[in-house]
C-alpha cells in the first residue's frame, strides 16, 4: 500500500483544524483521577513524526500518526460507562506511620471534610486502584473509587457536584455553572480519563518529540491503535508514552507512561470494561445518606482565577516569580520559596525532622552553593540552601546544570 498523502513531518502550523481542537481541550469525556504531577508531565510539548501502523493483532487498516491524532480530535463521545484500572508508581519512599499520618491529614480538606475531592483524590498518587466512570453529556458524570469495603464517589449532575466518602459517612457539596453548548464547564482541576491525558500530551506540537503509530492492540475487548510518544531531548526522565486509541470512536482507552530508567510504568491507566451507551439516569442521582455529615463548599461560580493564572500543568501554580528554563520535555520550573532552603539538621530548629528530610535526598554542590535533590522515578526537585527550587521531569544532572547556569 502506498503511503498516504498526509505522511509528512508537521509542526504546530502543520496540524489540521481538527487536531488543533485538541489544543483547545474542547472534546468532552467522563473523568477519573490521576496524580496532578502526571498531568503536568503529560502536557509536555511534542512533535509529529508520521509512521504507518505496523501489522498486528487485531488487523486494522493502516493509519498515519497524523491521521490518528485527527481521529482523537474528532472524537466527541459524550455517553459512556466503564471500569478503569489506575496504577501509579512514582517510586516514593515508604514513610510508614508518617506517610499514613500525612495522607490522613490530607484528606481533611475544605471545612475539615474527608469527602472534599481536592484532597481526597490525592490518595490515588500511589498504588493500584479500581475506578468506575460514567458520563452522559457535559453536565452528568460520576467517578467512583472502589476500596476494600468502602467507596468514594464524585457525582456531577447539572449544577450540583456531590462527593461522598462511605468510610467516614461524610458528604461534600458544591455547585458548578451548567455547561454551555459545545463547551464544558466542569471544574478544570478535576483529574482526567485517558482521553484528557492524551489531549494534554498533544496540546503543543514542535520538534522535541517523535510520535508514531506502533501497531495495534485490544483494550477492554475493543480494537485499538497504539500511539507512541517519545522525547527526542536528553535529560528527560520520561521514556515513552503509549496511548491506545479506540479504532472506531477515536477515544483513548489506555494511557501508559514509562520512565527512561525502565521498570514498571509510572502511570498505567486504562479501561478494563467500557460501553458507549447512555447510562441510566439514576446513575447520577444522589441524596445524602441519613446521619451523614454534609459540608457545603464555596460555589465554583463565585471563584474566579486571575487572567494570568498558570494552567493546570504548571508545576509552580500559584507561586510568585515562577520562571521556566528550557523547553519541551526538558523544561525546568524555577522559583524562590523566600526561605533558607532545607534545614541543615544541626540547628535546634531542624531537629529530627530536618535530619529525616535530608536522609531522603542527595546532597549536591555547584556554583549555586549546596542543596538537596529529592527524586522520584519521574519528577525531581533541587532545593538550594538559599531557598531556590528547580523542578521538572528531568534528571538530577539536568537540575544541577540549570541551577549552575542561573548563578
Amino acid at each position: 500500500m502506498a503511503p498516504y498523502e498526509s505522511d509528512r513531518t508537521a509542526g504546530a502550523e502543520g496540524l489540521p483544524d481538527e487536531a488543533a481542537d485538541v489544543r483547545a481541550g474542547r472534546r468532552k469525556a467522563a473523568r477519573y483521577v490521576v496524580p496532578v504531577a502526571v498531568v503536568g508531565v503529560a502536557a509536555a510539548t511534542i512533535g509529529l513524526v508520521p509512521a504507518l501502523a505496523d501489522s498486528g493483532d487485531p488487523s486494522l487498516p493502516k493509519i498515519t500518526a497524523e491521521q490518528l491524532i485527527e481521529k482523537i480530535a474528532k472524537s466527541d463521545v459524550q455517553q459512556l460507562s466503564g471500569t478503569v484500572k489506575v496504577s501509579t508508581d512514582l517510586g516514593l519512599p515508604s514513610l510508614g506511620g508518617l506517610e499514613s499520618g500525612m495522607l490522613s491529614g490530607a484528606t481533611k480538606g475544605s471545612g475539615g471534610s474527608s469527602a472534599d475531592p481536592q484532597s481526597k483524590l490525592m490518595e490515588l498518587a500511589s498504588g493500584t486502584h479500581t475506578v468506575r466512570v460514567a458520563a452522559d453529556g457535559p453536565d452528568k458524570a460520576k467517578v467512583s473509587v472502589l476500596e476494600n469495603a468502602a467507596e468514594y464517589s464524585v457525582i456531577h449532575n447539572g449544577s450540583d457536584v456531590w462527593a461522598y466518602d462511605s468510610k467516614s459517612n461524610e458528604v461534600y457539596h458544591s455547585t458548578a455553572p451548567a455547561a454551555e453548548k459545545g463547551r464544558e464547564k466542569a471544574p478544570k482541576d478535576v483529574p482526567t480519563t485517558p482521553k484528557e491525558l492524551a489531549d494534554e500530551a498533544l496540546k503543543s506540537v514542535d520538534d522535541t518529540t517523535s510520535v508514531t503509530v506502533d501497531g495495534t492492540a485490544q483494550v477492554a475487548g475493543r480494537d485499538a491503535y497504539k500511539l507512541l510518544i517519545k522525547p527526542k531531548q536528553s535529560g528527560s526522565t520520561v521514556g515513552a508514552i503509549t496511548v491506545a486509541v479506540d479504532a472506531k470512536t477515536g477515544v483513548p482507552l489506555k494511557f501508559t507512561l514509562v520512565p527512561k530508567s525502565g521498570g514498571a510504568a509510572v502511570v498505567d491507566a486504562g479501561f478494563t470494561q467500557v460501553a458507549f451507551a447512555k447510562p441510566a439516569a439514576s446513575t447520577f442521582d444522589f441524596t445524602p445518606p441519613k446521619g451523614a455529615k454534609v459540608t457545603e463548599g464555596k460555589d465554583s461560580k463565585d471563584t474566579k482565577a486571575p487572567e494570568s493564572a498558570p494552567t493546570r500543568g504548571d508545576l509552580g501554580k500559584g507561586l510568585d516569580g515562577l520562571k521556566t528554563i528550557g523547553k519541551g520535555w526538558s523544561t525546568i520550573a524555577e522559583f524562590d520559596t523566600g526561605g533558607q532552603g532545607m534545614p541543615s539538621g544541626s540547628s535546634s530548629e531542624g531537629g529530627n525532622v530536618s535530619g529525616f528530610l535530608n536522609s531522603l535526598g542527595d546532597h549536591v554542590k555547584g556554583k549555586f552553593g549546596s542543596g538537596t535533590v529529592f527524586s522520584t522515578r519521574l519528577v525531581n526537585a533541587l532545593i538550594t540552601d538559599d531557598g531556590k527550587v528547580y523542578a521538572g521531569a528531568v534528571t538530577k544532572d539536568a537540575l544541577v546544570k540549570a541551577a549552575n547556569a542561573a548563578h
